[in-house]
């Protein structure tokens, strides 16, 4: 990446895109078309109209990208908004992430919330916060922790998958989350507190607080006592 002279905005202004080095805003700043830069940090709040890349991205206050955002490094503390797809290697989110397309990368870890329109598909999923996804989220590895309201996706699908009701520690967090999901596929499957109409796997394992209509199964099944399955089918 050619990489040209640093941007920092403390007021507010718009300013043209192009080749930057480090991008730093702490006002309210506006880029106008297309940028590529090695690092964005924004602590006040800021928008690209068109498409970004960079190979680092910290939100401490709130972003938006109208078009798509590719990066390799991502951490929202805040709020970040990308009207089109969200290319991310690697992403922490502490924060708001909404995308209006596709999310993609290699690692996730989600700590706070996610709004997604389309599909989602890394190599790791780890979430401990909430999700709402329109589309499929798969990936090798998914594991779930549910600490609060509802999440979402219409299809997930991956070789591991881990959902886990996580009780609150404060007081008034009496109430665990809970997952709604269309159809689940995997090799190996554990679910608790989640709704589902097909759960499809190896071994799958149906834990406490589950509502599933049918599991179609290859090698085992086990079920706790406190969940409910419609239809059970060994393949």
């Amino acid at each position: 990446m050619t990489k040209g002279q640093n941007l920092t905005i403390n007021g507010s202004g718009t300013y043209p895109g192009g080749q930057y080095d480090k991008i730093s805003i702490r006002g309210d700043g506006t880029i106008n078309s297309d940028v590529e830069c090695s690092s964005i940090h924004i602590y006040g709040t800021s928008e690209a109209l068109e498409n970004v890349k960079t190979e680092s991205v910290k939100v401490f206050g709130e972003a938006e990208v109208k078009g798509n955002i590719e990066c390799d490094e991502m951490l929202v503390m805040g709020t970040m908004e990308v009207g089109g797809k969200a290319a991310l290697k690697n992403m922490k989110i502490l924060g708001t992430l909404e995308v209006g397309e596709h999310l993609m990368g290699e690692g996730a870890n989600v700590k706070g919330s996610i709004s997604v329109n389309g599909d989602v598909e890394f190599e790791t999923f780890e979430s401990s916060g909430g999700f709402e996804i329109k589309g499929l989220l798969n990936a090798d590895v998914i594991k779930i922790s549910l600490r609060f309201g509802q999440s979402s996706a219409e299809e997930i699908g991956g070789g591991y998958i881990n959902v886990k009701k996580k009780n609150s520690f404060l007081p008034f967090g009496k109430e665990t989350g809970t997952l709604s999901v269309k159809i689940i596929e995997g090799d190996e499957i554990f679910l608790e507190n989640t709704t589902a109409d097909i759960v499809r796997g190896k071994k799958v394992v149906i834990g406490e607080g589950c509502q599933i209509g049918t599991v179609e199964y290859t090698t085992d099944l086990s079920q706790d006592k406190h969940s409910t399955i419609k239809t059970k089918t060994k393949l």
